[in-house]
């Protein structure tokens, strides 16, 4: 037999997964610190409802709309050159968003830090190629960027509970400075180059066929909830975009999104399975949350600890799939997750008001362990699957793929729920009629209008979010066993 050529990753390259990890997490906390913030910059800088909307909406729409163009620039001017404009750029904007001073100075620098947020996001992943090149060490390496990307998400609203306890919200965004002045002083140390000699010239027709594909789709995603043409609309001119934008990538020299990549079977269900596992932990994060704030009346700060443990969890099977892969294969350990995860949303679906938080922690736990080896497995073929010189552009399909499987959630198991709740819920004989809207509206209207709601109204609202609730952990349940039966059968094969 012969002997394994392939170099090991040393000290150095470990330092630098610890100098990546960094702004992984920064990125994940900067998409939910907002949130504990936003009452106190809307009494600041009176925002109208629509302003408020873009000011948390512009950061995800623009990390989501640049990520394929901001991978293949890496490719093409090289990963960690994007990487240090990148959190440079970050840092600056940080800088404008804290100090704004109305509205729509904020929307702007949101926006600017979502452009920002999508250099970073695959220079990272593409460079954990770069330095990793042993197959069980790159999985490992992805497991460590996935587990910082899951570890910031729930720290959100934790450290901004903590920050706004001393500080104006300004603060909350003053938090990416250090870690950005840590990433430039550190990262050209530790971090190698890598750019693709024969990349050739940016498509910039590409680009913005990409970004009128990728932005009127996650609006349009998550928009539905409201009703109306627009988000059908909005989804329509994406579709019609991204087939424009698939044709010109088939014929030119130097594509943006080099589509024969999605001839390999392995690569194309493992991009499909992340999208379809992210969908339903997308519905079920927002979900959790609204039970344990909602309905079980939790403050946010509370609310972020009983969180906790779900992302300890994801960390947990993050960190051992790789592992299970090596010893199991991993079509049977990603199939052996995604039926632990579908035991974790049967659990979900028996939650009831009276009972505490207890039963949906365990299911948050099983869930997010189960799906832990799909997302850090997936991400891994993906990056074997394409050559070197287009790492950046594999690894920001990945990350495509998880922002539209997070909308695609929301919209679908997301509105199912929703749709469930206004079928449930039961509003008493004579109640005024702006109490009786808000109530059949959304349960976060109703237990908004809770001090004029009768306690019997409130009780009927949160037991017909469980019942929405319930359906959604049925489905959800249902889609990660017919994914876990796909996996098993196509990639034994």
């Amino acid at each position: 037999m012969a002997a394994d050529t392939t170099p090991k990753a040393g000290a150095k390259e470990w330092l630098g997964l610890a100098v990546l990890a960094l702004p992984t997490l920064l990125l994940a906390l900067d998409f939910t610190v907002l949130h504990l913030a936003l009452p106190h910059l809307v009494a600041d800088l009176r925002p109208t409802g629509s302003q408020q909307l873009w000011i948390v909406d512009i950061y995800g729409f623009m990390i989501a709309g640049f990520l394929i163009t901001m991978g293949t620039l890496g490719d093409r001017i090289g990963r960690r050159r994007l990487l240090m404009t990148g959190a440079a750029a970050f840092g600056a904007a940080s800088v404008l968003a804290a100090f704004s001073v109305n509205a729509p100075m904020l929307i702007a620098a949101r926006a600017l830090l979502g452009v920002a947020g999508a250099t970073l996001m695959p220079s990272t992943l593409s460079l954990i190629g770069n330095m990793f090149r042993d197959p069980r060490q790159r999985g490992f390496a992805v497991a460590v960027w996935l587990s910082c990307f899951s570890a910031g998400g729930v720290a959100g609203p934790l450290v901004g509970g903590a920050v706004l306890e001393w500080f104006r919200w300004g603060a909350v965004f003053l938090l990416g400075v250090p870690v950005m002045l840590l990433l430039l002083l550190a990262g050209p140390r530790l971090l190698p180059e890598y750019r693709d000699p024969g990349g050739g010239r940016i498509d910039l027709i590409g680009v913005a066929l990409s970004l009128a594909t990728v932005l009127p789709i996650v609006f349009g995603l998550k928009e539905i909830a409201e009703g109306g043409a627009t988000p059908w609309i909005a989804i329509a001119a994406g579709a019609v975009s991204g087939v424009l934008f698939v044709r010109r990538q088939r014929t030119i020299a130097d594509p943006l999104m080099d589509v024969r990549l999605f001839r390999d079977r392995a690569f194309s269900l493992a991009l499909g399975g992340l999208l379809a596992g992210v969908a339903t932990l997308g519905a079920f994060v927002l979900l959790f949350a609204q039970y344990l704030q909602l309905v079980l009346a939790l403050p946010p700060f509370e609310a972020g600890l009983w969180m906790a443990p779900y992302a300890v969890a994801n960390i947990a099977g993050a960190l051992v799939a790789p592992a299970l892969a090596a010893r199991l294969s991993a079509p049977v350990a990603v199939s052996g997750g995604l039926v632990v995860a579908a035991v974790g949303y049967l659990l979900f679906a028996q939650v009831t008001v009276g009972m505490g938080p207890w039963l949906a922690v365990a299911a948050s736990v099983l869930v997010t362990f189960g799906l832990s080896p799909l997302m850090v497995l997936s991400i891994d073929l993906v990056m074997a699957s394409a050559p070197p010189e287009r790492g950046g552009a594999a690894s920001s399909m990945s990350e495509t793929a998880g922002e539209l499987g997070m909308a695609f959630g929301v919209a679908t198991l997301g509105a199912l729920g929703a749709a469930v709740y206004r079928l449930a819920v039961e509003v008493p004989p004579g109640t005024p009629s702006h109490l009786a809207e808000a109530a059949r509206d959304s349960v976060a209207g109703a237990v908004t209008a809770a001090g004029e709601l009768p306690a019997a109204l409130v009780d009927a609202v949160r037991e017909a979010f469980v019942t929405g609730l319930g359906v959604v952990g049925y489905a959800g349940a249902g889609v990660v066993l017919a994914l876990a039966v796909l996996v098993g059968v196509v990639m034994r094969r």
